[in-house]
């Protein structure tokens, strides 16, 4: 699969790829919230140096208050089988220090899995996304993180 494809987008230097079970919205939302990262200034013809990372699911915690998002991302990582990954968006500057954590924690323990933090990144949220839920999403900075649920062994 090319770089160019419409399902892998290349994100802060990760080529990210979409699960086939994901429902066409959460798709759609999916890649909105991406664009809002930077796109990696590479060649498309050249070869990633980084394997592809599966987004399976993803946790919407914009509008929620610590500990919320950090909460949803637990529950959500259940569902998340060893090489996958979870997208997880939130407003709440504290999530950013827990989620972290919280994945530091997973490399530290002799959990069967560990959690690798592949992008912790903020950026300011487009007016669309702002207009489409004004009440909801009111704050200016997401905070995008992606979590790929690693074997420790």
């Amino acid at each position: 699969m090319s770089a160019d494809s419409p399902s892998i987008m290349v994100r802060a230097s990760y080529p990210l790829s979409l699960a086939e079970g994901l429902s066409e919205s959460k798709q759609q939302s999916i890649r909105q919230l991406l664009d809002l990262l930077p796109a990696e200034d590479t060649d498309a013809t050249a070869p990633l140096n980084k394997p592809t990372v599966m987004i399976k699911d993803m946790v919407d915690g914009r509008g929620l208050a610590c500990p919320m998002p950090l909460l949803k991302t637990k529950v959500a990582l259940r569902s998340v089988d060893t090489g996958e990954s979870l997208y997880v968006v939130a407003t709440d500057p504290n999530s950013q220090a827990d989620i972290m954590a919280f994945c530091q924690q997973s490399l530290q323990t002799d959990a069967a899995n560990s959690l690798s933090l592949l992008i912790n990144q903020a950026s300011t949220s487009d007016s669309k996304a702002a207009s489409d839920h004004p009440s909801k999403y009111s704050a200016d900075t997401i905070y995008h993180f992606i979590i790929t649920k690693t074997d420790s062994n």
